[in-house]
């Protein structure tokens, strides 16, 4: 290689990095002529791509090698940057598509069984941000349950049972899969009285998508749900939970006056969420927020048809 020129040229060469093997390429950065400031931009391999530069959209082929990356290396540190890379580029739409069409899902969604947890909740993460695409969802479908399992059973507050939780409330965007959280109804509850600040929001974003749909109304008014739950309504109660629980009490009390059940004997079981949100104590919280400082929930008071 003689003098110096415009744009060089770098040799490649064979890279084993964490029991993986793959192709690493580069071309040094230079200018065209009569095109000034245009740079060549480099071909990285798979490696470099996990390195903390996620501004640029990556192309199929480097998704590719990630995902490949991903699928055979054990190395904890690769993984998890390689499932934030993934992660970043999956919230571009093309990229939710070119993914899913790699195969890239099944690989990212076997992390989330690893016991690494600052893994699991990178795969969490990627699979997320995925599920916005509703193709997509007819593949991650298969992880619900296990995400559920690892939201009710893992440690309270955790970053992995945030990232669940936000995995499970994309996926009940639509109607589709709700029915997939029937038997779990019962846990979402109790978590929403025992989580702090962060979780209580992310549990009433879940169940207010579930109480949009009629076909969940029985599930939600069965569950059992300790009486904590109606402190949930006092004057007191920060705002963005308070008019949440308000929208779950208004979308629940709409479901049933279409169906012209609200007149109808029930057949729900004393301790069920139905005998907490139509008894008399919630009818005097109720009441109260009528005369409630902030006129938002003032406003959702009176659009619950019973008030």
């Amino acid at each position: 290689m003689g003098g110096a020129r415009d744009v060089g040229w770098v040799a490649a060469g064979l890279v084993l990095a964490a029991g993986a093997c793959y192709c690493f390429y580069r071309l040094t950065r230079g200018r065209r002529r009569g095109v000034p400031g245009l740079r060549l931009r480099p071909s990285r391999s798979a490696e470099d791509l996990t390195n903390g530069s996620y501004d640029d959209i990556l192309n199929a082929e480097q998704l590719q090698k990630l995902l490949y990356l991903l699928e055979s290396t054990e190395d904890p540190v690769i993984i998890e940057r390689a499932l934030v890379t993934l992660g970043n580029n999956a919230a571009f739409s093309v990229n939710q598509v070119t993914i899913r069409e790699l195969g890239g899902i099944p690989i990212i969604g076997s992390k989330i069984n690893n016991p690494n947890q600052s893994i699991k909740e990178k795969a969490l993460n990627a699979l997320n941000n995925l599920s916005v695409n509703v193709e997509n969802q007819i593949k991650i479908k298969v992880y619900v349950s296990q995400v559920c399992e690892d939201v009710f059973s893992g440690p309270l507050n955790s970053a992995v049972q945030l990232a669940g939780l936000r995995l499970l409330t994309n996926m009940t965007v639509t109607n589709d899969h709700q029915h997939m959280l029937s038997s779990y109804i019962t846990d979402l509850f109790h978590l929403l009285l025992t989580g702090n600040g962060s979780t209580k929001v992310q549990v009433l974003k879940l169940l207010l998508n579930l109480s949009e749909n009629p076909a969940m109304t029985d599930g939600l008014l069965g569950a059992k749900v300790d009486s904590s739950f109606l402190s949930l309504y006092d004057g007191h109660v920060a705002k963005e939970i308070l008019l949440r629980v308000l929208t779950l009490f208004q979308n629940i009390t709409t479901c049933l006056e279409k169906e012209g059940r609200l007149a109808i004997q029930p057949t729900f079981t004393e301790g069920s969420l139905f005998y907490l949100l139509y008894g008399e104590e919630c009818a005097q919280k109720m009441r109260a927020l009528v005369y409630h400082h902030d006129a938002d929930v003032k406003e959702k008071v009176t659009m619950i048809p019973k008030f």
